[in-house]
């Protein structure tokens, strides 16, 4: 009788280690299956361009992008420009570093298409059209854009502003022949 109990100490000691080593494998092997969750994507619903002066200007100023259902809204606000029109696009670069702002690149126009207005059908992506200063230096202009985007092939997060000195004739290629770069600024996602 002795012998069986010890036969039964010995089975129950060896199948309660076994229940642990089970149970722990068990818990290891649930916790690294587990394939994380990933968070959901945050869509870019706002973007922000700070203009700051090329050397030699003082044009600065603030342009906001806001996804809507009708395409991307634009509202820039600028000052420090001279009396008129001048051209306004966004450049394929994010990089305002040269003095002059051609670090910032040409056109971003991702369709290879024709320099045109921003209500043209053919158009870069990044044709803005022209802001006009009033006389003590101003502009102010808003609309929505239906060709940019803040996500996918036609987003201009990362790209740059440039403001230029001339009116943009929105017809002669590539550039509208609107002149030197009087101000740069980088688009980043907004909050």
């Amino acid at each position: 009788m002795e012998t069986i109990v010890k036969k039964l100490k010995t089975i129950f000691v060896l199948l309660f280690i076994f229940v642990c080593l089970v149970n722990t494998s068990a818990q290891g092997m649930s916790s690294s299956m587990v394939m994380p969750v990933p968070a959901p994507e945050k869509k870019i619903i706002k973007a922000v361009c700070v203009l700051q002066p090329t050397q030699g200007n003082t044009v600065t100023g603030t342009i906001i992008f806001t996804k809507t259902d009708g395409g991307v809204k634009v509202v820039a606000d600028l000052q420090g420009l001279s009396k008129g029109k001048h051209g306004i696009h966004i450049h394929e670069c994010g990089d305002c570093t040269a003095a002059d702002g051609t670090s910032a690149g040409g056109h971003f126009n991702p369709m290879s298409k024709s320099h045109g207005a921003p209500t043209d059908a053919v158009r870069h992506a990044g044709d803005m059209g022209n802001i006009e200063a009033d006389e003590s230096g101003k502009a102010h202009l808003e609309y929505t854009d239906n060709t940019i985007s803040l996500e996918g092939e036609s987003s201009i997060i990362g790209r740059s502003v440039i403001i230029h000195k001339n009116e943009d004739d929105l017809k002669t290629q590539p550039t509208g022949n609107a002149g030197p770069r009087v101000a740069c600024g980088v688009i980043g996602i907004g909050k």
